[in-house]
């Protein structure tokens, strides 16, 4: 598949329904321990190293029927409508190994607005509720998926396409590279070995 050399950003789907359908099924969420419950972030990338939001737990753990990709084109946070980037996103399939979040209940609309305004501006996403072990059992987490029939999805790219966009793909938050390389070392420091990842980061060269 090509790289496009200039495109609008797409609106996929307004995002607000996306976000009252989340806080609706979270409403729904069985508590533990309390009155109200609290809310649960799985990361899988970005979110580990910077998750930009409040939270009172975070564990390792896995999910499964998903796998981590850097198979979405960005042309906000990590690149432009003319020269798009790459962003990591939840494929169909296999397993994926991150962390889990715990949000406090009162901190838990602040978190989903910013990750609305952070991961969702397009829509891209298809938000989904995964289970995750943690210490207190299986909780339901909050996770950003993409569907392989999105536009955004990239399909498997040339290896001389990798090495252009990590060269010069750069947007709102940085450029591709310095992302991909960040998530990879976040991983390795939680003990998580991302052979796919490492292997394409040999393409970048220094």
């Amino acid at each position: 598949m090509t790289q496009p050399d200039s495109a609008p950003v797409p609106i996929l789907r307004d995002p607000a329904p996306l976000l009252e359908r989340v806080r609706a099924q979270w409403a729904r969420q069985p508590a533990h321990g309390g009155s109200h419950a609290d809310l649960w972030i799985f990361g899988y990338a970005s979110l580990i190293w910077r998750p930009d939001f409040e939270s009172t737990e975070r564990h390792a753990t896995r999910v499964h029927g998903w796998h981590r990709a850097l198979k979405m084109w960005s042309r906000i946070n990590r690149g432009t409508p003319e020269r798009p980037g790459l962003v990591f996103a939840l494929l169909p399939g296999g397993s994926c190994s991150g962390l889990v979040f715990r949000v406090p209940h009162r901190h838990s609309e602040a978190a989903l607005a910013a990750l609305w305004a952070r991961e969702m501006p397009t829509g891209v996403y298809d938000p989904r509720w995964l289970p995750c072990a943690t210490p207190h059992g299986t909780v339901r987490a909050l996770a950003f998926t993409l569907s392989r029939r999105s536009p955004s999805f990239t399909g498997d790219l040339h290896p001389q396409q990798l090495r252009e966009i990590f060269r010069h793909a750069r947007g709102r938050y940085g450029s591709t590279l310095d992302y991909a390389r960040q998530t990879h070392e976040a991983l390795r420091q939680h003990g998580i070995d991302d052979r796919a990842l490492g292997r394409m980061l040999d393409l970048a060269g220094d």
